[in-house]
C-alpha cells in the first residue's frame, strides 16, 4: 500500500490537530483448545494461552505508533465466548476463568479483554446458563474483563427469557459495583445480531468462525470529520455533505489498514477486518454530536437528528468500503452518551432523551450505549428497554446493542463519573409505566418473515 506525499502530510495534520487515531488494535485469540473437565484446569489453560498469544501485542503496537506517528489508543484482546470454552467443566461457577483472563490482561499490559460471553439468541445450553449466572460476580471482581450476551438475531428472533434474565443481571452487577456508580454495567453489552469480528469493547469476542488468531482494527476520527463538515459552506447541499464525509472516511480507512496489516504481519496473526466506526471520546473536539450540530442542528437531539445521523453513518460506510475490501465489525457511527462530550451536553440540556436515542439507533452502528438511568429502575423495565432495542436490530437486520447503567442511589438529573474513555453521564429519566406483565411472558418472539431468505 503506497501513500503520496500529500496524503502523509494530511495524515500528520489530522493526528496533531483533529484527534485522528487508531482507537484499538484488538487481537482475537481462539480458546477452543482450552476446554477441560474442571474450571481450575480450564482457567489455567486460558491464562497460559493468553500470555503466549498476546505477549507481543503491546510492544508491537508501541513500535507502530513510533514508526507511523499515529496514536494507538487501546490494545485489547478478544477470546472465544467463554460459555463454549467452559461448558465441558463439571463446575457451574465460571468466575475463576474471568479472574484468569483479568490476570493475563494485567500482565500483558492491555486495556481490556472481551469474550466472557454467550450466544443465546435461540436458547440456552448448560454453559450459557452458567455463564449468565456468573456475570455479576465476574464483572465486579475484575478490572479489565468485558462481557456480552447475544439475545436475538434476525434469523432466530428474540429470546425473551434471556432478555428478562439480562435485566436482573444488570441490576445485580450495578449493585455489586455501587461504590463506582455501577461501573460493572459499563463492561456488559446485550446484542442483537452480534458480529464475530468486532474490535470494540465491551462487546468484542472472537467468533467460532474466526482463525486461530486475528488482528482487527478499529479506527476513529470524529474530530477529522467534524472539521471537514464545518469547512463546507452553510449552503452546501446534502449531496456535497455526504461526499465530503465519504472522502475523509476513505483517507482514515487507508491509514487504519496500513497499521492493521503491519501489526498482523509482526504478530504472526491473520489480518481480520477494519471497523470503520467513528468512536467518540469525552475529549473536546472528538464528538459525534458535534458533527451532527455542524450540519445545522442547534443541539443533538433536535428534530432532524436521526436524518443527520443516517447520512453520516452511510457516508462513513461508503467511504470506508472504497478504501478496503475488509470492512467488518460494526462500522459507521457510535453514539455512547457518556463517552461523547456533545452527547453529554445534549442530554444534560434535555435535548437528547432516551426515546430520541432509541430512534437514532435505527440508523447508526450500535444501539443504546453507555446510558445511565436511575438506580431504582425495575429489572423488568430494563428488560423492556433491551427488548425494544433487540426488535430494532432483528427487524432491520442490523447489529444493535444495549449498554445501560442503573446507577445505584442516583436519580434523574444526577451525574455518574467513570473516568477515562468511559467518561461521565447525566442520569436520564425512564418511563415509569409498567412493562412487567409483558416481560414475564417469556419464550421466543419469532423471527420476522424476511428471515426466510433461502
Amino acid at each position: 500500500m503506497n501513500f503520496t506525499r500529500d496524503e502523509i502530510i494530511e495524515t500528520i495534520r489530522m493526528v496533531q490537530a483533529e484527534n485522528l487515531d487508531i482507537r484499538t488494535i484488538t487481537l482475537g485469540v481462539s480458546l477452543r483448545d482450552c476446554a477441560a473437565d474442571s474450571i481450575e484446569s480450564a482457567a489455567r489453560k486460558v491464562y497460559d494461552k493468553l500470555l503466549t498469544a498476546g505477549c507481543e501485542l503491546v510492544p508491537v503496537a508501541r513500535k507502530l505508533e513510533a514508526e507511523f506517528g499515529i496514536p494507538i489508543i487501546n490494545k485489547r484482546i478478544s477470546v472465544t465466548p467463554i460459555a463454549m470454552v467452559a461448558e465441558s467443566a463439571r463446575e457451574n461457577d465460571y468466575v475463576p476463568i474471568a479472574l484468569a483472563m483479568d490476570r493475563a490482561a494485567e500482565e500483558l499490559g492491555i486495556d481490556f479483554i472481551g469474550g466472557f460471553s454467550s450466544l443465546v439468541q435461540k436458547g440456552f445450553t448448560k454453559g450459557d446458563t452458567n455463564l449468565l449466572n456468573s456475570i455479576p460476580e465476574a464483572l465486579s471482581s475484575t478490572r479489565k474483563v468485558c462481557s456480552s450476551v447475544n439475545a436475538a438475531s434476525s434469523r432466530a428472533g428474540i429470546n425473551m427469557d434471556a432478555v428478562r434474565a439480562m435485566g436482573q443481571i444488570i441490576k445485580r452487577t450495578a449493585a455489586l459495583t455501587a461504590a463506582e456508580d455501577g461501573i460493572g454495567c459499563a463492561k456488559l453489552v446485550v446484542f442483537a445480531n452480534a458480529v464475530e469480528d468486532n474490535p470494540f469493547m465491551a462487546g468484542a469476542f472472537h467468533g467460532p468462525g474466526e482463525s486461530e488468531t486475528a488482528v482487527n482494527i478499529g479506527i476513529s476520527g470524529p474530530g477529522v470529520v467534524n472539521t471537514v463538515v464545518r469547512r463546507l459552506p452553510k449552503n452546501a447541499d446534502f449531496g456535497e455533505l455526504s461526499e465530503a464525509v465519504k472522502r475523509m472516511a476513505f483517507k482514515i480507512t487507508r491509514a487504519g489498514e496500513l497499521i492493521g496489516r503491519e501489526a498482523a504481519r509482526r504478530l504472526g496473526a491473520s489480518f481480520g477486518i477494519i471497523d470503520l466506526s467513528l468512536a467518540p471520546t469525552p475529549a473536546v473536539g472528538d464528538s459525534i454530536a458535534n458533527i451532527l450540530e455542524a450540519m445545522g442542528l442547534e443541539r443533538c437531539g433536535a428534530p432532524g437528528t436521526t436524518a443527520a445521523l443516517a447520512l453520516l453513518n452511510d457516508a462513513v460506510k461508503k467511504g470506508g468500503a472504497m478504501a478496503t475490501s475488509y470492512v467488518g465489525g460494526l462500522s459507521g457511527a457510535f453514539i455512547p452518551v457518556s463517552e461523547d462530550a456533545g452527547m453529554i451536553r445534549a442530554a444534560a440540556d434535555g435535548a437528547l432523551t432516551l426515546e430520541k436515542l432509541e430512534a437514532m439507533t435505527c440508523v447508526c452502528s450500535v444501539g443504546l450505549d453507555m446510558i445511565a438511568i436511575p438506580g431504582d429502575t425495575p429489572a423488568e423495565t430494563i428488560s423492556a428497554i433491551i427488548a425494544d432495542e433487540m426488535a430494532i436490530g432483528v427487524i432491520n437486520k442490523k447489529t444493535t446493542a444495549v449498554r445501560i447503567i442503573p446507577a445505584p442511589g442516583k436519580k434523574a438529573g444526577d451525574f455518574v463519573e467513570f473516568g477515562g474513555l468511559l467518561g461521565r453521564a447525566p442520569v436520564m429519566p425512564v418511563s415509569t409505566f409498567d412493562s412487567s406483565v409483558f416481560i414475564r411472558r417469556g419464550g421466543q418472539i419469532p423471527p420476522p418473515i424476511q428471515s426466510l431468505t433461502n
